[in-house]
């Protein structure tokens, strides 16, 4: 029941129906990350996808020499959703910016969930979207402010 509420809270869920947030619960995890901790790594295959409840994290553009914090998200707000597209790599890394709590989905199993309910599959994806629209909207301020350029 606390897994429901979880995910019933999660500003990336709502307005779902309550079977759909049903369904999310039963695959969701709750996982704590600690300060500093990079959850995942440039590169990688990605595999999982999180919904942040509660303390925050940054996404980063990494070089051998630096990294740049493209974004920070906080709580309502998700990342990894990579993981919903077959043998794609994580685009940035994600470090937690202090204790974090995320409920985790295996993306292969949303994946599933959304290939057996086309309805559901088609919401998640436009969410997603949303979410793949913001990180390029983030990337491109950033480096507009490196370049001087007022965005």
């Amino acid at each position: 029941m606390r897994l429901y509420r979880a995910v019933r809270n999660h500003a990336f869920t709502q307005g779902l129906s309550d079977e759909h947030v049903s369904a999310l619960a039963a695959l969701v995890s709750e996982v704590m990350f600690d300060e500093g901790e990079v959850i995942l790594v440039d590169g990688h295959r990605s595999t999982h996808f999180y919904l942040i409840t509660n303390g925050s994290v940054a996404l980063e553009l990494r070089t051998p020499r630096y990294s740049v914090c493209v974004q920070s998200l906080g709580a309502g707000q998700v990342f990894g959703w990579s993981a919903l597209l077959d043998h794609q790599d994580t685009l940035f890394q994600v470090r937690s910016r202090e204790l974090t709590t995320t409920l985790r989905l295996k993306g292969a199993d949303l994946w599933g969930l959304c290939r057996t309910d086309a309805a559901f599959g088609a919401e998640i994806f436009q969410r997603t979207l949303h979410v793949v629209a913001e990180r390029v909207k983030a990337t491109e301020q950033r480096f507009a402010e490196m370049c001087g350029v007022k965005a």
